[in-house]
């Protein structure tokens, strides 16, 4: 598992609380919601590769 760093972020109310929902409506804490849409963001914009395919099956 890689390591996650933390660090402080401010957000006014308004856009906490539609991020809140948001993550409320997928079933996702308000932290996995913002991991989630930064890694798409990151993966969209070719910022960062997907990770690797190791051939195990799930």
């Amino acid at each position: 598992m890689s390591e996650k760093k933390s660090f402080v972020l401010r957000l006014n109310a308004k856009t906490y609380e539609a991020l809140e929902k948001w993550a409320t409506d997928e079933f996702r804490s308000v932290n996995g919601q913002l991991e989630f849409i930064i890694d798409k963001a990151l993966k969209d914009a070719k910022r960062m590769k997907p990770p690797k395919d190791d051939g195990a099956k799930t």
